[in-house]
């Protein structure tokens, strides 16, 4: 988690220094990404995260500076690979993840031809907000999830804000979790600023799809203490005030203080995780200044498994004017 906010707070300053044009922070829902992130097995589960899971896909192992990628406008949702990580690309279309999470589950249970594996299906968690969540597409997705039984976990990141809307203001009744009732899909309300909790939680809804018994919500309670992207300004619609109040505890000092108190590591091994986190995201952005443009012509080769004719003459028609613009610019 410390890793995840030196990184997060880092990237606010490479957009401000001109290294990436945008980027969506995170701050203060550390223990809602890492703690649902740790309870899914990656060998096997799939997740499909939105522009705002960097904690997440941190916590899978995906390398950082592929990951930023996206955000510096070098390739179109992360560089990693899918296949490798089990964590799908970046899904800027709002609630748009929550689609192809329950297609790819839906995938397992055809593949299991109604019966259930020994070892359980493999699930799929998707994430999305709380403004995410009054999009059609969710609706849709939990309706045809709960209908086919489809083995994956709804993860509903409930940070107060849908950019300047508050949550009372666009969710009716104040919570996604209730929701669930009206599709037949359980779902847990947990505090999302509570790492230890989050991971609990996770852990159940992920057992409860394996096991066979279709979809599950889980809304981590928490609160989006910076900006909606680095392009939005909070004080037009919330004052410092107001954040300092309604934010809560910080999950990295409230998780510290639990490590402590336990006696699970001590001051001295923690101040070094919280250094190495410092460290890595130097390297970071070490890598992401020296990510340089990908050849133009995967613009076409990626859109198909086998080009239309269309797209080969498109492919044929760019290929000439750029080959005439570098003729033109060698003059």
């Amino acid at each position: 988690m410390t890793a995840v906010r030196h990184l997060d707070l880092a990237a606010i300053s490479w957009q401000r220094q001109g290294i990436v044009p945008a980027y969506a922070p995170e701050l203060g829902q550390e223990a809602a990404q890492v703690g649902s992130a740790l309870a899914v097995d990656p060998k096997r589960d799939f997740v499909f995260p939105t522009y705002r899971e960097l904690g997440v896909a941190l916590a899978c192992g995906v390398d950082m500076v592929e990951y930023m990628s996206t955000h510096k406008a070098t390739w179109h949702g992360g560089l990693w690979n899918p296949a490798e990580t089990h964590v799908a690309p970046i899904q800027a279309v709002v609630a748009g993840s929550v689609l192809h999470a329950v297609g790819w589950a839906h995938g397992q249970t055809l593949e299991a031809q109604g019966e259930l594996p020994a070892d359980g299906y493999n699930i799929a968690v998707t994430y999305l907000g709380d403004g995410a969540s009054s999009q059609g597409d969710v609706h849709e997705a939990m309706n045809f999830a709960a209908v086919f039984n489809a083995p994956v976990v709804f993860f509903v990141q409930n940070n107060g804000w849908a950019i300047s809307v508050p949550t009372e203001k666009q969710v009716a009744g104040g919570s996604v979790a209730t929701r669930g009732a009206g599709y037949g899909i359980p779902a847990i309300q947990v505090d999302g600023n509570d790492a230890p909790a989050v991971l609990t939680a996770t852990r159940r809804a992920v057992a409860h799809a394996r096991a066979g018994h279709g979809p599950a919500i889980v809304e981590a309670m928490t609160y989006r203490r910076g900006p909606h992207a680095t392009s939005d300004d909070p004080g037009r619609y919330r004052s410092l005030e107001d954040e300092r109040a309604d934010a809560g505890a910080d999950p990295i000092a409230r998780l510290r203080e639990g490590i402590l108190t336990a006696g699970a590591a001590t001051a001295a091994e923690l101040d070094a995780a919280d250094a190495a986190g410092a460290a890595e995201a130097e390297r970071v952005r070490a890598g992401v200044i020296d990510l340089r443009p990908r050849p133009g012509t995967e613009m076409f080769d990626l859109v198909f498994q086998e080009p239309t004719d269309e797209l080969q003459r498109q492919k044929a028609n760019w290929q000439e004017e750029t080959e005439l613009r570098e003729e033109s610019d060698h003059e």
